[in-house]
């Protein structure tokens, strides 16, 4: 059971009970915030990895896991209390590798192909090396349910004590994705390092802007986007949203996808400035790039958008018809 377990029951509960959203009823239901009036800094790494997208293969989900924890090491060298890293990082299904009826066209996933014994067993080696590490770590991986239900495709938060604190599942899938190969996730996910708050995304997310102005709602400093990267040509927009999410909700957001699209888009941290705070290389290989995840509480910017999307502007409006305005001639 994670640690936030009780807090997602009691919420859901709340949000049944008296028909709020998710969002309006953990305002309500979660434990009172610490201090966020003084400036935290969180050492944040972002990593770029091998796409390793056959699950039958037991050789790559080894070596997976292995450059996972390589990437670790070098993040934990680097000084970062936190590692974060792409969509299926351990493993990323390829459909067509999945699907019932291929190659002839796409269909149900047969997730009896997925070597989930060898994918535990590099999940709990992932598990020890942040203990040992003393390391916060994100990745995606795919998370088996009971059959015959779908799996959630998903991001697991590892602490530093080697204990998995949250999972979020992706929730806004793609069209193969909820046809064909996992059950949409249900809610945001959240967490906490050393007073700074963070929340995760994953997949084709980074195209839909209310999730993004939710976890604003949430009050998190940095969002935490892991993604495919899908191919070298689609990466561009999806690393211009992120730029874009980052400057109007004025946060960070951290950007990890696989290495092999980094010739056009490395993975990369995003600062609440709309600017790249660190990159990785863009050279196609696997690596690590490092930042200061800092909170500014004198930044006006983000409480003024917040009163500005209120009713700030309703008692200024005024009821008029232009047409009828004789005194103006346009």
């Amino acid at each position: 059971m994670t640690q936030n377990g009780n807090l997602k029951r009691r919420v859901r509960a709340r949000a049944a009970k008296t028909g709020e959203s998710y969002t309006a009823a953990l305002r309500h239901v979660r434990p009172t915030l610490p201090d966020r009036s003084e400036a935290k800094s969180v050492r944040l790494a972002v990593a770029q990895t091998s796409l390793f997208n056959d699950p039958r293969d037991v050789s790559g989900l080894r070596a997976s896991g292995m450059e996972m924890r390589r990437l670790m090491r070098d993040a934990h060298k680097a000084g970062a209390r936190l590692v974060h890293f792409p969509e299926g990082a351990t493993c990323s299904p390829n459909k067509r590798i999945m699907s019932e009826t291929a190659p002839k066209e796409i269909g149900d996933a047969d997730w009896t192909r997925f070597e989930w014994v060898v994918l535990r067993e590099e999940l709990e080696a992932i598990r020890v090396v942040a203990r040992d590490l003393r390391l916060w770590t994100v990745f995606g991986s795919v998370h088996q349910l009971t059959p015959p239900h779908r799996p959630h495709n998903s991001l697991y938060v590892i602490s530093d004590l080697g204990e998995l604190v949250t999972r979020y599942d992706e929730r806004l899938l793609s069209n193969t994705k909820i046809s064909f190969m996992y059950a949409p996730g249900k809610g945001p996910a959240t967490f906490e390092i050393d007073g700074a708050r963070f929340g995760c995304t994953l997949g084709m997310e980074a195209h839909y802007p209310e999730v993004f102005a939710e976890y604003e709602k949430l009050d998190v400093d940095c969002v935490l986007f892991s993604t495919t990267g899908e191919t070298p040509s689609a990466a561009p927009a999806f690393a211009a949203e992120v730029l874009g999410h980052a400057a109007s909700n004025t946060y960070w957001v951290s950007y990890s996808a696989h290495a092999a699209q980094s010739a056009t888009t490395p993975s990369g941290i995003a600062a609440p400035n709309g600017q790249w705070a660190a990159r990785c290389p863009a050279n196609g290989n696997p690596a690590i790039s490092v930042a200061d995840i800092r909170t500014d509480p004198e930044n006006l910017a983000r409480p003024w958008r917040r009163k500005a999307r209120s009713d700030l502007y309703v008692p200024h409006q005024v009821d008029s018809d232009p047409r009828s305005d004789d005194r103006n001639l346009f």
